[in-house]
């Protein structure tokens, strides 16, 4: 929708907190100043922080109060929905927040990966304060930040929606409205529920059919050309699993962390998930045994412990 359409739209050069300047959120604060956005920039990594504020030219106040005020919008790309929450309301280790900077009308987008239930329990105190909120995540992975081609999954009111549209088209392709606040999260738990277990399945099938006599590589390229192909096996196996390299740039952490907030939605709904809780069990596993810190895309090593063989090595 055009900007002209919505008079109170937050268009450039509106000044844009940006809170979380990691591999995703660096980018998209940088897409965002391409725009035409001010960005005033906070996170705990200092180094993060330089190197947002050479990229976009930020301001860096170091408080988030000072944000709150000064800013027409607040987004957070944070680890989790307990972060977003500490620093919107502050914490028992920390009494400085974006809330206390906060007026009534702002508005504030959590673009992490966050429990839906907690975020509606959130959207509802900063309501309580005339502070409108979105959940806006995304799925594409650090290549889609940089080139601003994400897909963004917003939960909200649609007037919240409307006014953020041009800051959610600086950074996104793909805008899906998903519904009431909270939606988006849900929406992203369950794709990543879904893309886990898709690569998971993937790697038993080629861990299987190499110790039956078949090249790993040709197993994936026949799953790409037909109904076995999935999103790991078009755009994982090849660049981070057969090649070693397992940098895709979100990590085994983060995966554990959404398959249980999809399976906390599905029990918050009432509805059975026996093999979601499998999958789950299988990448908690890989995760202790893999060490904190591994790249999603590492999972397929537990699988190759489990079964004594090397992806690719024909040896």
């Amino acid at each position: 929708m055009p900007n002209a359409l919505i008079p109170s739209s937050i268009a450039p050069p509106a000044r844009i907190g940006f809170i979380g300047l990691g591999l995703m959120g660096l980018p998209m604060a940088r897409n965002l100043a391409r725009a035409g956005y001010r960005i005033v920039a906070h996170d705990a990594n200092t180094g993060a922080l330089a190197r947002a504020r050479d990229a976009t030219g930020a301001e860096t106040p170091g408080s988030l109060k000072a944000i709150g005020a000064s800013c027409d919008a607040v987004i957070t790309m944070l680890p989790d929905g307990n972060v977003v929450r500490a620093v919107l309301l502050g914490s028992a280790a920390a009494t400085d927040c974006l809330l206390a900077g906060l007026a009534r009308g702002g508005m504030v987008i959590d673009m992490s990966s966050s429990s839906p239930v907690g975020t509606r329990e959130l959207g509802a105190r900063l309501a309580q304060q005339g502070v409108a909120m979105l959940d806006a995540p995304v799925s594409g992975g650090v290549r889609k930040a940089v080139d601003a081609s994400l897909a963004i999954m917003v939960g909200g009111e649609a007037g919240a929606i409307a006014r953020c549209r041009p800051l959610l088209d600086a950074m996104g392709k793909q805008i899906f409205l998903t519904g009431a606040l909270g939606s988006g999260h849900a929406m992203k738990a369950l794709n990543n529920y879904v893309s886990a277990a898709g690569l998971i399945a993937a790697a038993e099938a080629v861990l299987a059919g190499q110790r039956f006599g078949l090249d790993a590589r040709t197993i994936v390229d026949i799953l790409n050309a037909s109904t076995g192909m999935n999103n790991s096996t078009l755009n994982k196996f090849h660049p981070y699993i057969l090649s070693r390299a397992f940098n895709s740039g979100f990590s085994l952490d983060l995966m554990v962390k959404d398959l249980g907030i999809a399976l906390e939605t599905a029990r918050a709904a009432g509805s059975p998930v026996p093999f979601g809780e499998a999958c789950l069990d299988a990448w908690t596993h890989a995760q202790a045994a893999l060490g904190a810190g591994a790249d999603h895309t590492a999972v397929v090593r537990y699988w190759e412990q489990l079964a004594g063989t090397e992806i690719g090595n024909k040896n």
